[in-house]
C-alpha cells in the first residue's frame, strides 16, 4: 500500500509538472513551429557549436600533450646529463661509510641544482642512497615537500632488481597552490652501490600555455559560433523574407485583393520566383473574373428564364387543369395522357420554384425569418405527408422523438423543407426497407437524423450528394419526382441557419443524413447531440 501511495503520489506530481513545463514552453514551441529563420538558425548554431567544440576540444588536447611531451623530452635529457656527471663525481668514493660523501652528495645536490635554469621555477632534485640511511641529500626550495612526489611505489621501481627510468606526474601544495610536477627516478651505479637520483621539474608554465590555450580556443570557437549564427540569421533573413511576402500576398489574394502583386527586385532567383508568382496572380485574376462574370450571367439566365416561365406556366397549367378535371369523357389514351401533362407540369412548375430558390441563395438575397418554433410538430407533419408516398414504396417510417418539446430559434418553412426533402430522398432510395428518423437535443444544438438500409453510397459521394442535379444511380427511375435541386438547396438552408448538413452511406448498407442546427439563431457549432455514423456501424467498426 505505501508503495502504491507513492506511486500515485509520484504520478500526479509528474503530470503537474508536465503541465507546467507545457504551459510555459508553449510561447517557445509556438515560435519554433512558426518562424522558417529561428529553426535555421538554431540548428547552424547547434550544429557549429558541435563542430567547433570537438575541433576545439581537440586541438586543445594535442596542444597540451605537445608541452608536455616537449617539457618531457627536456626532463629525460636534463636527467640523463644529471646521471652521467653524478655517477662520474661519485666514482672518487669506493666506499659508502666514507665520511666525506654525505658533505659530497649535498655538494653534488647543490651542483646540480645550481645548474638549473631559473624558468623552471620551483625545480627539485634529491638523491638517496638504498640501504645507507644517511647517504641522502636534496636540492629544493623550502615551500615544497619531497614527499608528496616520491612515492614508496616509485622508489621502489627505481631501487628494485631490474630498476631504470621511472617517470610520473605528481602535484606538490606550494604557498596554499596546487602544483603539477614531472618526476624522473633513476638509478647512479657507483662502486660502492647504487644511488637514485629523483628530477622534479614543475610544470606550471606548461599548465598556464595550456589554459592560455584552451581559452584563446574557447574564445575564437565562441566568437565563430556566434558569427555563424548572425551570418545564419541574414542569409536565412534574404530568403525568407520573399517568402513571408509571397505568403502574405497569398493570403491577400486568397481573401478577394485579386491586385496583390510582389516587388521584383534584381534577376535572381528569389526574382525569378516572383515574377512567376505575379504571373500566376495576373492569371488567377482574370480566370475568376471571367467565372464571376460567367456566373453572374449564369445566375441572372436562371432568374430570368424562371421568372419569364412562369406567365406561360400559368396558362398552361391552366388549361391542363381543365383538361384535366374532364379527362372522363375523353378516350382512355387521351385521358392517360391529360395526367402524364398534369404530374409533368407539377414537377416542372416544382422546377422552377427551386430554381427560383437557388438564383436568390446564389444571389445572397435569402434572408432568415427566425422564430421560437417547436421542431417536434414540424418532424411529425412531415412524416405524415410522406406516409401516403412510403405505403406506395413499401417503406415503414420509424419515428424516434424526445418527449418534451424541442425549441429552436430557426424559420419553420425552411427546416420543413430540409426535412420533407430528407425523408423523401430515404423513401426513394430505401428499397422497401424502414426509415429511422431520430431527433435529439442539448443545450446548443439539435440534431435530427435521417436513415435508411437502401443502395447506400459509394466512398467519396457523400460530398457530392449535395451537388446540384447530382444522382447517386442515374439509371434508377425516380418514384418521387425530384428536381435534383432538393439537398442543394437543403443544405443552403442548414447554412442560412449556421447549422450543418452532412451524409455518411455505406454500399449495400444504406446512408444517413444529419441536420444539425443551434437553438439559438447567430450561436456557433461546436458539436452535434447525434453522431453522423450510425451506432450499429460503430459498434460493428468498434
Amino acid at each position: 500500500m505505501p508503495l502504491r501511495r507513492a506511486l500515485r503520489l509520484v504520478r500526479r506530481w509528474w503530470r503537474v509538472l508536465a503541465r507546467h513545463l507545457t504551459r510555459y514552453t508553449a510561447p517557445a514551441r509556438r515560435a519554433w513551429r512558426r518562424s522558417l529563420q529561428l529553426r535555421v538558425v538554431a540548428i547552424t548554431l547547434v550544429a557549429s557549436s558541435l563542430l567547433v567544440g570537438t575541433f576545439g576540444g581537440f586541438i586543445a588536447d594535442r596542444s597540451a600533450e605537445i608541452l608536455l611531451k616537449r617539457a618531457d623530452d627536456e626532463a629525460r635529457a636534463a636527467l640523463t646529463t644529471k646521471v652521467r656527471y653524478a655517477q662520474d663525481q661519485l666514482t672518487l668514493y669506493p666506499q659508502g661509510r666514507d665520511p666525506e660523501l654525505p658533505s659530497a652528495l649535498k655538494d653534488l645536490v647543490n651542483e646540480l641544482f645550481d645548474g638549473e635554469s631559473s624558468s623552471r621555477g620551483d625545480t627539485v632534485i634529491s638523491i638517496r642512497a638504498d640501504g645507507y640511511p644517511d647517504l641522502s641529500a636534496v636540492a629544493v626550495p623550502p615551500t615544497v615537500d619531497t614527499r608528496d612526489l616520491i612515492t614508496p611505489e616509485m622508489i621502489r621501481a627505481v631501487s628494485g632488481d631490474g630498476g631504470g627510468v621511472r617517470q610520473q606526474i605528481r602535484t606538490a601544495e606550494i604557498n596554499g597552490q596546487t602544483t603539477k610536477y614531472l618526476v624522473y627516478g633513476s638509478p647512479v651505479p657507483t662502486r660502492f652501490g647504487q644511488v637514485e637520483l629523483y628530477y622534479m621539474v614543475p610544470l606550471t608554465s606548461e599548465d598556464q600555455d595550456a589554459n592560455l590555450m584552451r581559452t584563446t580556443v574557447l574564445a575564437t570557437g565562441l566568437a565563430l559560433v556566434i558569427l555563424l549564427g548572425v551570418v545564419a540569421a541574414l542569409v536565412t533573413r534574404l530568403v525568407v523574407t520573399p517568402v513571408r511576402v509571397a505568403a502574405r500576398t497569398a493570403q491577400r489574394l486568397s481573401a478577394g485583393l485579386l491586385d496583390q502583386r510582389m516587388k521584383v527586385n534584381g534577376e535572381d532567383d528569389l526574382a525569378l520566383l516572383a515574377a512567376a508568382f505575379n504571373q500566376m496572380a495576373a492569371n488567377l485574376q482574370r480566370q475568376i473574373v471571367r467565372l464571376e462574370e460567367m456566373s453572374r450571367l449564369q445566375r441572372r439566365f436562371t432568374s430570368d428564364v424562371s421568372h419569364e416561365l412562369r406567365t406561360p406556366l400559368t396558362t398552361v397549367r391552366m388549361a391542363a387543369d381543365l383538361i384535366f378535371s374532364e379527362r372522363e369523357e375523353f378516350d382512355p389514351a387521351v385521358a392517360r395522357s391529360a395526367e402524364l401533362l398534369q404530374a409533368e407540369l407539377d414537377r416542372f412548375e416544382e422546377l422552377l420554384t427551386d430554381l427560383l430558390e437557388i438564383s436568390r441563395f446564389d444571389a445572397g438575397f435569402a434572408a432568415l425569418d427566425a422564430e421560437h418554433t417547436d421542431l417536434v410538430p414540424i418532424l411529425e407533419r412531415v412524416t405524415e405527408r410522406l406516409t401516403g408516398l412510403a405505403e406506395r414504396a413499401g417503406v415503414e417510417l420509424e419515428l424516434n422523438l424526445p418527449d418534451t418539446p424541442v425549441i429552436a430559434e430557426v424559420d419553420p418553412r425552411r427546416v420543413e423543407r430540409v426535412l420533407r426533402n430528407l425523408v423523401g430522398n430515404a423513401v426513394e432510395h430505401a428499397e422497401a426497407k424502414p426509415v429511422q428518423i431520430t431527433m435529439a437535443t442539448d443545450d446548443a444544438a439539435v440534431a435530427i437524423t435521417v436513415r435508411d438500409h437502401g443502395i447506400g453510397l459509394k466512398p467519396g459521394e457523400e460530398r457530392l450528394v449535395f451537388n446540384r442535379f447530382w444522382r447517386a444511380d442515374p439509371s434508377r427511375a425516380r418514384q418521387t419526382g425530384g428536381t435534383g435541386l432538393g439537398l442543394s438547396i437543403s443544405v443552403e438552408d442548414a447554412r442560412l441557419h449556421g447549422g450543418w448538413l452532412e451524409a455518411w452511406g455505406s454500399p449495400g448498407e444504406g446512408a444517413q443524413f444529419r441536420l444539425t442546427l443551434p437553438v439559438r439563431a447567430g450561436d456557433r457549432l461546436v458539436a452535434a447531440p447525434l453522431p453522423l455514423i450510425p451506432r450499429d456501424r460503430t459498434a460493428e467498426v468498434s
